[in-house]
């Protein structure tokens, strides 16, 4: 026993009143440069390294405060599905793994939809959390995304969906790809409709989650440095026994190949995406869209009154 230690400096303490707690995430490591970033600074800038520009995993709730206007907005009420159709076990119960998710990240699912505004523009949007159970695709997520596309539909607003993802739900088995058409035939709709539907790709998006309603958006945008595909880097290499390109599969090598359309900064996606969703409507700068719901360009003609 270090009687300094363990009694002396104890007792200084807390005879000055000095707490000797500090916060474990005071600071935070930058992956790529291992620059140590002061937590707050991070925060404000949505969690984006100032000086390398890497992009942190943030939560959905974090997301949505970003990027909807004065980080307002209304969720809504996912759908109840059955939890644990096949009463699947591996190391630990699917139930237990479901509870545990539950409470690390607050959300009932992988899957988080919000009412909103972006530059006056009203919205739907969809968020994958990846830090529920990987962002896995299941029962529950695959209702909640089709019920985003439905209250888009029945509200007439464009929709747009956060993804990030490791794929279908494994615990769930062939349940979890059905989700993979379902989701497909609520992108067909909203497209009938003449409705915009955006897809941002967050690292990682990959997996089922690419296979379906990920790669299906009238535009693609890709963050930073995302890894984004269907199966990994290590898997393909070991598969074809080559070795692949540097940067294989990342949101920059994927845009100058075709397979995304833009990279943008997590500080500029509100921006972007107005702008593009002004385009795609047809709607003037100087409208205030946020004063009546949104018509599709071919409705338009349909909702003004005949001369």
């Amino acid at each position: 026993m270090n009687w300094i230690t363990n009694y002396v400096r104890p007792k200084i303490n807390s005879m000055l009143g000095r707490r000797t707690d500090m916060p474990e995430n005071l600071w935070i490591k930058d992956p790529e440069t291992g620059e140590m970033v002061f937590h707050k600074d991070l925060e404000s800038n949505q969690f984006v390294i100032p000086s390398s520009g890497h992009h942190m995993k943030i939560s959905a709730r974090e997301r949505l405060k970003y990027f909807f206007d004065d980080g307002k907005y209304e969720t809504l009420e996912n759908p109840k599905v059955v939890q644990d159709p096949l009463k699947f076990r591996d190391e630990k119960r699917y139930t237990d793994r479901l509870k545990e998710a539950k409470t690390k990240t607050g959300l009932e699912d992988a899957i988080l939809n919000a009412l909103g505004t972006i530059e006056g523009l009203p919205v739907v949007v969809t968020v994958q959390d990846f830090a529920f159970m990987g962002g896995s695709l299941g029962m529950a997520a695959g209702d909640a995304i089709v019920h985003a596309f439905d209250v888009a539909l029945q509200r007439r607003r464009p929709l747009i969906l956060f993804a990030a993802s490791g794929g279908a739900r494994m615990q769930e088995g062939i349940l979890s790809l059905m989700q993979l058409p379902r989701t497909t035939v609520g992108v067909d709709r909203l497209k009938e409709a003449g409705l915009p539907y955006i897809v941002v790709l967050t690292n990682p998006t990959t997996g089922g989650v690419t296979a379906s309603y990920a790669m299906l958006g009238d535009v693609h945008i890709a963050e930073p440095g995302a890894l984004i595909g269907f199966a990994g880097p290590r898997v393909i290499e070991q598969t074809i026994r080559e070795k692949l390109p540097d940067g294989f599969q990342r949101a920059e090598y994927l845009m100058e190949h075709g397979m995304v359309d833009m990279v943008v900064s997590r500080l500029e996606m509100r921006p972007t995406v107005a702008r593009l969703l002004k385009m795609l409507l047809k709607v003037p700068a100087a409208a205030k869209p946020a004063e009546q719901e949104i018509l599709p360009p071919a409705l338009v003609s349909e909702a003004r009154p005949q001369a």
